[in-house]
């Protein structure tokens, strides 16, 4: 006869007690590779590609806004050739006297450099806009946004060499304006005139980069989103079900615990009975 064979407690479903709970706890159904190994890996794979929208996103909305920079920069550039054509077309006249026209160009020469001081400060995170540096007057280099997760998701813009040099307009500066005559100031407005289309064109590229970028970032937000759902899909946990087996669980311990304590009385019973 044996006695001691105690009945084993009614065990859970879950071997660990603790899982509904870390995974009410986390709000995952997959902690761990064990879990669901071949579900981590997808979920992983998503999460990463999620992570990297979500940069590219930060990528295109710093673009925009280096753009937008640039674009409102020779905005007021373009503003100042207005006024400078305005005063070549006033020097330009015979009845300004030559003593008014070189007035009127000292003006003009202090608005080239402002001008080109526009053009020397226009940054964006350190990097020079509208030449190839603060002391550089040369063109700048030719940029390429990075707008996606792969290699090739670039928006690239041309250079711009938006200064006095650039719009080909130096010689504003240079000139001494004592020699300045009405025959001068007339050659000077057709210079002006393309230095603003010069202008217009670098105008133009910005607008259209900007709406590629904008584009781009919109399309990224939804594919951001999509794989994010796609990925709690996989790995987040049901919470109200999670909560429901852990109480279950519970409830099974419970009962488990009193068959146990039952059985032990039981037992000391029949010992009773046989001593």
């Amino acid at each position: 006869m044996q006695i001691n064979n105690n009945v084993q407690p009614y065990q859970s479903p879950y071997v660990d007690p603790s899982k509904a709970l870390e995974r009410v706890s986390t709000g995952l159904a997959i902690n761990k590779a064990a879990d669901n190994a071949s579900a981590l890996s997808i979920a992983d794979t998503l999460r990463t590609q999620s992570n990297g929208y979500v940069q590219a996103i930060e990528n295109a909305n710093s673009a925009i806004a280096s753009t937008q920079i640039a674009d409102k920069a020779i905005s007021e550039q373009s503003n100042i050739l207005d006024t400078v054509k305005e005063k070549l077309l006033q020097a330009s006249t015979a009845t300004t006297s030559q003593e008014g026209r070189d007035a009127l160009f000292k003006d003009i020469q202090k608005l080239m450099k402002g001008f080109d001081a526009i053009a020397s400060s226009t940054s964006y995170n350190g990097e020079s806009l509208l030449q190839a540096s603060k002391t550089n007057q040369n063109a700048t280099t030719s940029q390429s946004y990075q707008i996606g997760t792969e290699s090739s998701n670039t928006i690239d813009t041309t250079s711009i060499q938006a200064n006095s040099i650039g719009v080909g307009l130096n010689d504003l500066i240079t000139k001494d304006s004592a020699s300045f005559t009405a025959s001068d100031a007339k050659d000077y407005l057709s210079k002006v005139d393309k230095a603003i289309n010069t202008l217009n064109d670098y105008r133009s590229d910005l607008g259209s980069t900007q709406n590629q970028l904008a584009s781009s970032g919109r399309n990224l937000i939804t594919q951001e989103i999509q794989t994010r759902s796609a990925q709690t899909e996989i790995s987040g946990a049901n919470i109200a079900q999670e909560i429901s087996n852990f109480n279950k669980q519970n409830v099974l311990s419970q009962v488990g615990t009193y068959t146990q304590s039952q059985f032990n009385i039981t037992q000391q019973t029949v010992l009773r009975l046989l001593t």
